[in-house]
C-alpha cells in the first residue's frame, strides 16, 4: 500500500459520505480494506478515528451497507471476512444490533482455534452477540479472550470487561494439566475452586504474605494431603504438548508444548500452594521436573517459561527437610538459564548461612543415599513375594528380581505388581532420580578442576569415597592424598604402584589432573584403569593437554588455536551454558554483543572467546545468526572491563572506556598451565560439536555452497588435541574389537577394510572417504553400536560415532539401508 494511494481513498470516503453517497463510502471502505489487509489499527488508523467519531445511527448505516456488498461479494471468503468484518465489528460496538448474528458462530468457532485474536474488536463485538442472544461463551472462546488481553496486538481494553466477567473456568481449557484440573473440579467443592482461582492471581515476582495466608487459609479448610495428591499430579502432567494446537492470527500452528499464557500464572500459583503443603519427596521430585520442563527451549519461543521455573524453585527453597535441598543441589549441577541460575543459587547460599556452611558443602551434604545400603546398591524386600535389586552402573540403574522361591525373573512379578503398586511405584521413581543425581553429580565433580576445591580427608571420604551414591563415582577417579596420586582398585585406595594409601587421620585431598604430571605417569594409570576395568565417568586419565605452542608463544596475548572456524550458533550457545560459559545469542541487529566468557574466581582471571555472526543471510525466524565465525582467546583479570564488538559489522572487540581505562590480556605463559588447559578443552569441544564441518550432509558446502571450503578443510583436516587422543585410544582398543584385523589407524583417519570397498575415517569430525578415488561417503549418526568392549570413559560422543561406522563398514556386505547401499554402488563396476 503506498501512502498516496491510501490517502486518496481516505480523502474519498470522507467525500462520498460528506455527499451522503453511501454506495461510494462503501466501496471505498472495501478498497480501503483491500490495502491494508484488514490490520485497520496499523495500517488505517484514519478510518478508524472516522468510523469511531460516527454516531450510532451511522455506524448501523455502515455496517447495513458492508453486509449488502458482503452478501454480492460472496462473504465467505476468508479475504473478506479478514478485511472487512474486523471493521463492521469496530462499527457494532457498543450497538444493540444483531446485523453479525449470522456471522457470529462461524467466527466464535474459529476463535476458539485462535490464540489470540489480531482484533480485539471483532473478537469483543462477536463475544458480546453470543451474549446478547442469551448463550453463554464457551470455554475455548474465554480462554481466547484471556489470552488475547495479555498478548493481543490491538488495544486489550476492548477485552478488559469480558474478562472480568468470567472468571469460570480457573484454567484455560487444551493442555492436559488443565483439562485433568478442570475434569477433578468440575465434581468439587466450592473450596476447591476457590482455592484454584487464588491459583490464579500468582502474577508477582515471588508471593506476598497475603497471598500466602490466603493460600494457606484456603488450604487449611480441605483435607492436605489430598490437595498435594492433586497439585502433583497436575504439575506432573504439565511436560505434556497440547493434543491440538492453536493457530496464530497471523498464520500457522503454535508449538504444541507452548503453555497458554493465562495457565502460566497458573501453574506458579500450584508451585507456590505446594510449598505450604507438607513436604514429601514426590513433591520435590515434581517441583524440580516444573523447573526443567519450564526451561526447555522451544523453536522460535525460547524457554517455555522462565516464570514458571523461578516460581518452582522458590518452592523448593520452601520445602523443608532434605528432599528440596537434594533437588536444588542436582538442579544448580544442570540448570544454563541464568536468571533461574541465580535463584537456585540464592536459595541455596540461603541455606548455606542457616547451617553455618559454605555452598560447596551444602551441595555435597545435600546428596541423599535414597536407600542404598552398600555402594550403588539397594535391594528392596516385597514381602514373601520377591525382592528388587537396583545396582547403579555409570549413570543408569540396572534392575534385577528373584521371586520369593529364588528364581531370576526379568521383571516385577505380578503378586509385586498387584499387592505392592505404589511401593513399586514409589522405587521406579527413585530410581529416575539416582540416575539424574549421578549425571549431576558427574558434571559437578568434572567442574572441581577449574574450581580449585579441596577436601579434609575425613569430610572427603564420607561424602565422597564411602558414600553410598557419590562413590560410585569417586571410586572411579584419581585423586590426590596430601599430594600422592591414588585410586579405588581392588578394595582399596591404591597408588600407582598398588600399595594402599591410608584415609585414617588428617590430610588434604584433591582431584588430579594430567597437566604437570610426568607422561610415563598418565600412561601407567591409564594402563592400569583399563586392566582393572574401570570405566571413569568422564575424562580424567586420557583428558586431553593443552600446552603452550610455539605459534601461542609468538601471539603471546591470544590464542589462535580455535579461529576461522565455522559453527552452528544455537549448538554453541548450549554448549557454552552446560560448560559454564556466559554466552548470548546474536541476532542480526544493530547492537554490541560481548565475548563468550568464562569466569574464574578461583583464580581471578576471566577467559574469552571472540566470535561473532556469519552472514547476514542466514537467519533464524526469529532473526539470530544461524552461523557464528571464530577467533582468538584471551584472557583478562575478572574485573577487566568488558569487551564488545557490533553485531553486523564485527569489526573487532574493543574495551569501550576512556582513554587509560583499558586493560591489557594476560600473556599466554602467565596463565596457569590448568587453567589454560581447560579453557582450551572446552573451547575444543564446542568446535567439535558445533562445527558444521562435523556434518555429513554438508558436503556440498552448507547453504549456496558457502561454506564447501572450511567443510573440506574442517571434516578432513589437522587433528584437534582431544582427535589425537582419540586415535591413541582406538589404536589400543582395535585389538580387541571383533573387526579389529580389518582396521588400523593412520595419520589422521581410522581405516577400515570391508568386503565391498575400503574407508578412512576422520578421527576429528567422523567423516568418510572410500575407494577409489576418494569419494565422499554419508552417513548421518542415528544411534552408536554397541562395540562390544568397556571404554574407559563416559562423554565421548565421537569416539562412539567413529566406533559404530567402523563396526558397520568393516561388514559393508550386510548392509541393508538404501541411503548406504546406493552410495556404495557408486564406482564398483
Amino acid at each position: 500500500m503506498t501512502d498516496g494511494d491510501y490517502r486518496g481513498r481516505v480523502a474519498a470516503l470522507r467525500s462520498r459520505w460528506a455527499d451522503k453517497d453511501r454506495s461510494g463510502a462503501a466501496t471505498q471502505l472495501l478498497g480501503i480494506a483491500e490495502l491494508c489487509e484488514g490490520d485497520w489499527h496499523g495500517r488505517a488508523p484514519e478510518v478508524v478515528e472516522f468510523v469511531r467519531a460516527l454516531t450510532g445511527s451511522e455506524r448501523s448505516l455502515i455496517v447495513e451497507v458492508l453486509l449488502g456488498r458482503l452478501d454480492m461479494m460472496g462473504w465467505r471468503s476468508r479475504d473478506v471476512r479478514e478485511t472487512v468484518i474486523p471493521l463492521a465489528a469496530l462499527a457494532t460496538r457498543d450497538l444493540p444490533t444483531e446485523e453479525l448474528a449470522r456471522w457470529r458462530e462461524p467466527r466464535l468457532t474459529e476463535f476458539e482455534q485462535s490464540h489470540t485474536a489480531a482484533e480485539t474488536e471483532q473478537l469483543g463485538t462477536f463475544a458480546r452477540l453470543e451474549i446478547a442472544s442469551g448463550r453463554p461463551l464457551s470455554p475455548a472462546v474465554i480462554a481466547t479472550i484471556r489470552r488475547s488481553y495479555l498478548e493481543g496486538w490491538s488495544d486489550p481494553a476492548e477485552l478488559a470487561d469480558l474478562r472480568a466477567a468470567h472468571p469460570e473456568p480457573a484454567f484455560n481449557p487444551g493442555e492436559p494439566w488443565a483439562d485433568r484440573a478442570l475434569a477433578h473440579l468440575a465434581a468439587a467443592t466450592p473450596a476447591w475452586r476457590a482455592l484454584c482461582a487464588h491459583a490464579a492471581t500468582a502474577v508477582a515476582t515471588k508471593p506476598s504474605r497475603k497471598w500466602l495466608q490466603t493460600g494457606s487459609q484456603l488450604i487449611d479448610a480441605m483435607e492436605p494431603l489430598a490437595v498435594r495428591a492433586a497439585i502433583v499430579e497436575w504439575l506432573e502432567l504439565a511436560r505434556l504438548p497440547r493434543p491440538v494446537p492453536l493457530r496464530h492470527s497471523y498464520g500457522g500452528a503454535t508449538d504444541p508444548l507452548q503453555w497458554d499464557p493465562y495457565n502460566v500464572d497458573a501453574l506458579r500459583g500450584l508451585c507456590w500452594l505446594l510449598s505450604l503443603l507438607p513436604a514429601d519427596a514426590d513433591s520435590a521430585r515434581t517441583l524440580a521436573a516444573v523447573v526443567e520442563t519450564a526451561l526447555r527451549k522451544l523453536p522460535g519461543v525460547g524457554p517455555r517459561s522462565p516464570r514458571v521455573a523461578n516460581a518452582a524453585v522458590y518452592a523448593l527453597a520452601q520445602v523443608s527437610g532434605t528432599d528440596g535441598l537434594a533437588q536444588l543441589a542436582r538442579l544448580s549441577a544442570k540448570v544454563t538459564a541464568k536468571g533461574t541460575m541465580k535463584q537456585i543459587a540464592a536459595a541455596l547460599e540461603a541455606r548455606a548461612t542457616v547451617l553455618g556452611q559454605s555452598r560447596e558443602q551444602v551441595e555435597e551434604l545435600a546428596v541423599p543415599s535414597y536407600g542404598l545400603t552398600e555402594v550403588g546398591s539397594l535391594v528392596e524386600q516385597f514381602g514373601t513375594d520377591a525382592q528388587a535389586e537396583l545396582t547403579v552402573e555409570g549413570t543408569a540403574v540396572r534392575w534385577s528380581w528373584r521371586t520369593g522361591a529364588g528364581r531370576v525373573v526379568k521383571s516385577a512379578p505380578q503378586a509385586v505388581r498387584s499387592a505392592h503398586a505404589d511401593r513399586l511405584k514409589g522405587l521406579k521413581a527413585t530410581a529416575k532420580d539416582i540416575e539424574k543425581m549421578v549425571a549431576a553429580q558427574s558434571d559437578r565433580l568434572d567442574r572441581q578442576f577449574l574450581a580449585r576445591r579441596s577436601w579434609d580427608l575425613p569430610a572427603w571420604r564420607e561424602q565422597f569415597l564411602d558414600h553410598p551414591l557419590v562413590a560410585t563415582l569417586a571410586r572411579r577417579l584419581i585423586w590426590t592424598v596430601d599430594g600422592t596420586a591414588c585410586c579405588w582398585l581392588d578394595g582399596a585406595l591404591r597408588d600407582l604402584d598398588g600399595t594402599p594409601v591410608s584415609t585414617a587421620g588428617p590430610g588434604t585431598v584433591e582431584p588430579w589432573h594430567p597437566v604437570g604430571a610426568d607422561p610415563a605417569q598418565v600412561l601407567a594409570w591409564r594402563d592400569r584403569l583399563e586392566r582393572h576395568g574401570v570405566v571413569q565417568p568422564f575424562k580424567q586419565a586420557h583428558r586431553e593437554v593443552y600446552l603452550l605452542t610455539a605459534a601461542e608463544e609468538a601471539t603471546r596475548l591470544y590464542s589462535n588455536r580455535f579461529a576461522a572456524h565455522v559453527l552452528r550458533q544455537h549448538q554453541f550457545n548450549a554448549l557454552a551454558a552446560q560448560r559454564g560459559w556466559r554466552n548470548q545469542l546474536r541476532l542480526v541487529v544493530d547492537a554490541e554483543y560481548p565475548p563468550a566468557v568464562r569466569e574464574l574466581p578461583a583464580w581471578g582471571l576471566r577467559a574469552e572467546y571472540w566470535v561473532g555472526g556469519s552472514g547476514h543471510e542466514d537467519q533464524s525466524t526469529a532473526g539470530s545468526y544461524l552461523y557464528l565465525l571464530t577467533d582468538q582467546v584471551r584472557f583478562y583479570p575478572i574485573d577487566a572491563p568488558a569487551n564488545s564488538t557490533h553485531a553486523i559489522s564485527n569489526q573487532g572487540y574493543r574495551q569501550r572506556v576512556a582513554r587509560g581505562g583499558a586493560v591489557d590480556p594476560l600473556p599466554l605463559a602467565e596463565v596457569p598451565a590448568l587453567v589454560l588447559s581447560e579453557v582450551l578443552r572446552d573451547i575444543d569441544l564446542f568446535v567439535g560439536v558445533a562445527s558444521v564441518g562435523n556434518d555429513p550432509t554438508w558436503s556440498d558446502g552448507g547453504p549456496q555452497g558457502r561454506f564447501r571450503e572450511y567443510w573440506a578443510s574442517y571434516g578432513f583436516g589437522e587433528l584437534s588435541e582431544s582427535a589425537r587422543g582419540r586415535g591413541e585410544l582406538l589404536a589400543r582398543l582395535l585389538p580387541r574389537l571383533a573387526v579389529g584385523d580389518r582396521c588400523r589407524v593412520e595419520g589422521r583417519f581410522l581405516h577400515v577394510r570391508g568386503d565391498l570397498r575400503e574407508y578412512r575415517i576422520h578421527l576429528g569430525s567422523g567423516n568418510i572417504l572410500m575407494s577409489p578415488g576418494d569419494q565422499y561417503l554419508c552417513i548421518v549418526p542415528r544411534s552408536a553400536a554397541d562395540p562390544g568392549l568397556a571404554l574407559p570413559y563416559e562423554g565421548d560422543g565421537m569416539l562412539a560415532i567413529v566406533l559404530s561406522k567402523a563396526l558397520m563398514l568393516a561388514r559393508d556386505s550386510e548392509i541393508t539401508d538404501p541411503t548406504i547401499t546406493s552410495q556404495l554402488g557408486r564406482g564398483t563396476g
